[in-house]
């Protein structure tokens, strides 16, 4: 199935004022309810969704990288972790690195990525809605149904069971 950007992103739009509303809910909430339902769902989306059909993420969205990750892509690469910096990264206004330019420079043509082994942390854990405590990226996760087709649904069907 192929994902179409526009729609995901138009699709989150409808679902935000829903979401925003159970979010605040959420916060209030028992402890472990909304990781529960979270992982509840996270599990059974990704049964479904493949993420190769859509690689959204990695057009759009680039990760923070630290200078660990920067190391293991080196590494990896049989490179300086300077050689990768200054090619690839700049250091944003909060002193974070991210990509110079989207989408990132190890996607292939087929959406697989050239360096998965040694991918940034922050794209190992994506989409995040498997996180430990989710109450605390409630935010992150708004913004990523925009982005993430497996957060959309997953959303969904938290809105609809909370």
């Amino acid at each position: 199935m192929k994902y179409n950007p526009k729609q995901i992103k138009a699709d989150a739009e409808k679902l935000q004022p829903a979401a925003k509303q159970l979010f605040k809910k959420i916060r209030k909430s028992p402890k472990n309810l909304p990781e529960t339902l979270f992982h509840k769902y996270h599990e059974s989306v990704f049964m479904r969704i493949d993420c190769l059909e859509c690689a959204n993420c990695c057009k759009n969205l680039g990760p923070l990288v630290t200078y660990n990750d920067l190391e293991k892509m080196a590494s990896f690469l049989k490179t300086k972790p300077s050689f990768l910096l200054e090619k690839y990264f700049i250091t944003d206004e909060d002193g974070d690195i991210v990509f110079k330019s989207m989408p990132c420079p190890f996607l292939l043509p087929d959406n697989y990525c050239s360096i998965y082994e040694a991918r940034p942390k922050a794209c190992k854990e994506y989409p995040h809605t498997n996180h430990k405590k989710i109450v605390q990226i409630l935010d992150i996760t708004l913004k990523n149904m925009e982005t993430c087709p497996a957060v959309l649904e997953i959303v969904k069907g938290v809105v609809k069971e909370f």
